[in-house]
């Protein structure tokens, strides 16, 4: 009878088993709400990623050739696409590195920059409101200049600072170099808008 006492002080009581249940419940509930929020977490950053690199590459300026559009520091997105008209603002890859300049003009257009600046498309001056002081720049081509088979000319909005498809360094930018269009700023949030 002895024995029997010890062995069912030994045993939990209901209550104790009850609580054991529940804390166990509580356990597994725990970590499949973990994994399952883990898993949404990664799922989330996948698809974000994935948009940020084939859709909207985003961008952070560096260097002042595109001033007063945009500054060092300014985080832009880009939007992926073939189609660009002149005085669209585009990302592209050089040595490494990826510049933005603005389109200026397109394969077999010919372009000519006077001594004060000013650019002619097609004998044309073309209307440049962006632009804070013209400037002939790092001008090293032979001018009237006919842009090449699927190629686009392109300047920084920066004409005296900027190294573009003015001089052979850079060059025109082919097709196939472009990353995209760039169409927002986000930061600062003083600039934050369409560029």
């Amino acid at each position: 009878m002895g024995k029997t006492k010890e062995a069912a002080r030994k045993l939990p009581s209901t209550g104790e088993l009850k609580a054991e249940l529940s804390r166990e419940r509580y356990r597994r509930s725990y970590a499949a709400t973990l994994r399952s929020t883990v898993f949404a977490l990664i799922t989330v950053a996948a698809a974000a990623i994935l948009v940020a690199v084939l859709l909207l590459p985003v961008l952070r300026i560096y260097g002042s050739s595109m001033y007063p559009t945009l500054s060092e520091g300014d985080i832009v997105i880009s939007l992926k696409g073939s189609r660009f008209n002149t005085g669209d603002v585009v990302a592209f890859y050089y040595n490494n590195k990826i510049l933005i300049k603005r389109v200026i003009a397109h394969t077999g257009e010919w372009v000519d920059i006077d001594e004060d600046g000013n650019v002619y498309v097609n004998n044309k001056m073309i209307d440049e409101p962006y632009l804070k002081d013209r400037a002939f720049g790092d001008c090293n081509i032979k001018l009237p200049y006919q842009v090449p088979e699927s190629k686009l000319f392109v300047m920084g909005d920066n004409r005296s600072v900027s190294v573009d498809s003015r001089n052979t360094a850079v060059g025109c930018v082919a097709e196939e170099q472009i990353v995209g269009k760039v169409v927002f700023c986000v930061w600062p949030l003083t600039r934050f808008g369409r560029v």
